[in-house]
């Protein structure tokens, strides 16, 4: 029986205008709607007066006035960045430029120069690590590592709501991408297991509306991970070896044009497998290696 996760996809807002979500939080969508982004990119501006940003989107020149018209007289003190994907990081350069303002994230991307989707200008100006604080005025911002979507993938707790800005780590709306090499799914479902050890009790991803009863919705993304690991060793046990020749029957009820993303989903599971020891390849696991069971 598949596993039912619990998502939330309503989302109230306004293309370019700024919401208060909550007593300290504001957030401005901006217009980059697709596939993997949801509705768009929810840039989140936390504090009054001096504020910090995170993650200021695309490069996109429409979002950053919106942004700027959010924080008109105020002054922004930080930019933090959950990861390096083309929607989250790259607007972080026009923000401090007409800012000042310093950005702070884990690091430069991971996957070099071969992902598509990575930001690989960006580099923080002050890197950050799990459990480092960030204090401003009237707000506590804790630093939560959290790889596995990527290697630099970092979460942000504000202390006074116990909310936690979940980035694309655990979104509401769809599962996370977890796609190799930069992508690391032992490093993922490590990362779940970490969130289910805290006491956040709202999680603002960056795509999507809130999750508000979030330990329910992270058991229910471990146990759709687990079981699509089942579904790879029962794929291995009726002989197909090679992930291609999975893909279509776990996919079944799935648009084919997405199956190449499903293929690298299935390859970093494979990965996860395969230093457990639970399953083995020839070399490196490979989108077009042959698997087997031990």
């Amino acid at each position: 029986m598949a596993v039912e996760i619990p998502y939330v996809r309503e989302i109230e807002f306004t293309y370019g205008e700024s919401d208060q979500v909550s007593p300290l939080i504001r957030r401005v969508v901006a217009e980059n709607p697709s596939a993997f982004t949801y509705k768009g990119t929810g840039t989140y501006i936390v504090g009054r007066g001096k504020i910090a940003v995170i993650d200021p989107g695309p490069l996109d020149e429409k979002h950053v006035e919106a942004l700027m018209r959010a924080i008109e007289g105020e002054t922004v003190t930080h930019i933090l960045i959950t990861h390096t994907h083309s929607d989250h990081s790259p607007a972080a350069a026009p923000l401090k430029a007409r800012t000042g303002a310093k950005t702070y994230g884990y690091g430069p991307h991971g996957a070099g120069a071969g992902e598509e989707d990575g930001d690989m200008s960006f580099v923080p100006d002050v890197e950050i690590r799990h459990g480092d604080v960030i204090e401003g005025e009237g707000w506590t911002i804790e630093c939560v590592h959290t790889p596995g979507h990527t290697s630099n993938h970092i979460c942000f707790a504000l202390r006074e709501e116990k909310a936690l800005f979940s980035g694309d780590h655990v979104m509401g709306w769809s599962t996370s991408i977890v796609s190799p090499p930069d992508g690391n799914m032992s490093d993922y479902m490590n990362s779940l297991d970490l969130l289910l050890t805290r006491d956040d009790e709202i999680f603002w991803p960056t795509h999507g509306p809130a999750i508000r009863d979030p330990k329910p919705f992270v058991r229910a993304f471990i146990a759709h991970r687990e079981e699509r690991e089942r579904q790879i060793i029962e794929q291995l046990k009726a002989g197909h070896t090679r992930i291609a020749d999975m893909v279509p029957v776990i996919y079944a009820a799935v648009d084919k044009r997405l199956y190449p993303a499903a293929a690298r989903s299935v390859l970093a599971h494979i990965g996860r497998l395969v230093h457990q020891g639970r399953v083995v390849t020839d070399g490196e696991p490979t989108l077009g290696a042959e698997y087997r069971l031990p």
